[in-house]
This record gives C-alpha cells, sequence and structure tokens, in this order.
C-alpha cells in the first residue's frame, strides 16, 4: 500500500463480502466502518437514595442525570461504568450488576446500565457536573432528567429494589 500524497477519496458502496453500503476508500478499499456508540453508567444508590449529576455540559446542559458517558477503548464496561462516576461525581463505586440494555437507535447507542452502590460516602461534581445530590425518590426532580433513559433506568431500579433474580430490562413499550 503505498503512503497517501492527498485526503483519500471514500466512495459509498457495498463492499465484497458485506449486505450495506459503507464509505470504502477508492485508493485502497478501506472499509470506514461506522458502529454505534456503546456507553456505560450505573443507578447508584447509598442509603436509599439515588446519586444524581446536574450536567455542566451540551447536551442537556442544567439537567440532572445518572453517572454515565462513552465507553473507552480498552476497558470492560464495568470499568468505564466505575469510571464515569469517578469522573462525573468522584464516587467510588462498587457494581452490583447490570440493570438493563437499552438500544436508542435514533442517536446510533448502546447503553449498558448498571446497579451500584457508593463505597463512601463522599460526592462532589466533577469536570462534567455542576452539582450532584443524593434523591430520596420521592425528590427526584423528574421533570428535570436530561435523557428517557436516566428515566428508565430509575424506574427499572426502583422496580428491582431489593430483589436480584431479575433479566436486564431493555427499552420500554413506546409511549411510557
Amino acid at each position: 500500500m503505498k503512503p497517501f500524497q492527498t485526503e483519500p477519496k471514500f466512495i459509498r458502496t457495498v463492499p465484497p463480502g458485506d449486505n450495506r453500503e459503507r464509505s470504502v476508500c477508492a485508493e485502497c478499499g478501506f472499509i470506514d466502518y461506522q458502529n454505534p456508540k456503546i456507553v456505560v453508567g450505573s443507578v447508584v444508590m447509598h442509603e436509599g437514595r439515588v446519586l444524581l449529576c446536574r450536567r455542566s455540559i451540551e447536551p442537556r446542559r442544567g439537567y440532572w442525570t445518572l453517572p454515565a458517558g462513552y465507553l473507552e477503548i480498552g476497558e470492560s464496561a464495568e470499568e468505564g461504568a466505575r469510571r464515569e462516576a469517578r469522573e462525573e461525581a468522584n464516587a467510588d463505586i462498587e457494581i452490583d450488576r447490570l440493570l438493563a440494555i437499552y438500544s436508542i437507535t435514533r442517536i446510533s447507542q448502546v447503553q449498558l446500565m448498571f446497579r451500584a452502590r457508593l463505597a463512601a460516602p463522599d460526592v462532589s461534581p466533577g469536570e462534567e457536573t455542576s452539582e450532584v445530590g443524593l434523591f430520596e425518590w420521592t425528590d427526584i426532580p423528574w421533570a428535570e432528567l436530561a435523557f428517557p433513559s436516566v428515566n428508565w433506568a430509575l424506574r427499572s431500579h426502583h422496580e428491582t429494589a431489593g430483589r436480584s433474580d431479575f433479566a436486564p430490562f431493555a427499552n420500554p413499550p413506546e409511549g411510557l
């Protein structure tokens, strides 16, 4: 393969052995696969309260979310969820189990949400967070949640409180 003297020219075509159109380099045949992003996060509990983070970045700046974000290359889903809790809430968490797998096709994401607990009660805002809080179920700011999947995960967690005999949840039926 010769080095490129200019930017490679990509064309849209169905590569041999494939069944869908992809971006393929017209010079060397490299296929630029575009795949969904994986998001990892946790519903983190401490003494019956849930940890929420107020976003200080877009999208949905100022709204509350669970500690979550994109999985990095070379880390397990559990490692990513623990890292995100540290980055967003300076929280050290212990993961219990997988709570849900959500497919958000309109933005090409797969979200893996875990059940977790705080290993230590000290939390504080991280770089992408303006405020953190531990909320009783009745005090969760439902109207200020950043994303539908935050609502889904909170409700799934609440439904399984005290249980370990459940399959991971998926997207709820439309309209919920």
